[in-house]
């Protein structure tokens, strides 16, 4: 968590996992991860990554509790509009094909 980020937390999926804070790094991470694995270079990777964490962090200013399910979705939203194809790995990241 960084200085002056609001603590929010995440209900994480399954009945006997407990809910966790939201890690705005954790979410940085795996975006970029989705984003390298569609085939982009590291630093664009990193830059789509940060844009998409600055506006999940917005989202998340009015909600003191989300499910990891509407964080996915919320985050795979707003990268869409930066890299589709990184968008579909990432919300559909446990989906069997």
């Amino acid at each position: 968590m960084h200085e002056g980020e609001k603590r929010i937390h995440v209900v994480k999926n399954g009945a006997r996992r407990h809910p966790e804070f939201f890690d705005s790094e954790k979410l940085h991470k795996s975006i970029a991860a989705a984003c390298i694995g569609s085939g982009s270079p590291t630093g664009y990777a990193e830059s789509i990554a940060r844009k998409v964490t600055d506006e999940v962090n917005q989202w998340l200013q009015t909600r003191p509790e989300v499910t990891s399910n509407d964080l996915r979705r919320t985050a795979a939203k707003h990268l869409r509009t930066y890299h589709p194809d990184a968008s579909y790995l990432y919300e559909h990241h446990r989906s069997t094909l």
